[in-house]
């Protein structure tokens, strides 16, 4: 059975603080597939700048995205602020969620992945321009 459920997700820091830099966007870039995973979900792509992040999400039917959210928002901040603890990303409460439709991928997914060019002002030095490097090709979807 194949399912096609894709959701593009948004949330900002706490405040809308410039807290990500380029070693905190690696750390996000490289945990957010693993929480996803964990949840039956799959990161496809991800724009990261430092007031915010975006993902684009291939779901499981029975993935719940509010524990999905949860997850990858908790779970990352509290790694983070353990790893370095002169730090204190704290997330905004909430998100935003829309779903994708399968002719809609391409698209967003360009989307995600150039937050850089949509927010100049926030865009991360030293942060690589691309998306998850172990995501499938959306074509393949």
């Amino acid at each position: 059975m194949r399912h096609r459920i894709f959701i593009h997700v948004i949330w900002t820091t706490r405040d809308r603080l410039p807290l990500i830099d380029a070693e905190v966007a690696e750390y996000l870039g490289a945990n957010f597939p693993i929480i996803a995973r964990q949840e039956r979900a799959n990161v496809l792509d991800v724009g990261i700048v430092r007031t915010h992040v975006h993902l684009l999400v291939r779901l499981h039917p029975t993935t719940s995205i509010t524990r999905l959210l949860q997850r990858i928002k908790g779970g990352t901040a509290a790694g983070v602020n353990k790893r370095c603890p002169t730090m204190d990303l704290r997330w905004a409460k909430g998100y935003n969620v829309d779903s994708v439709s399968q002719r809609a991928l391409n698209a967003v997914g360009s989307y995600v992945r150039e937050q850089h060019l949509h927010h100049p002002r926030d865009a991360i030095d030293g942060w690589p321009e691309h998306g998850v490097d172990d995501a499938p090709a959306r074509t393949s979807l």
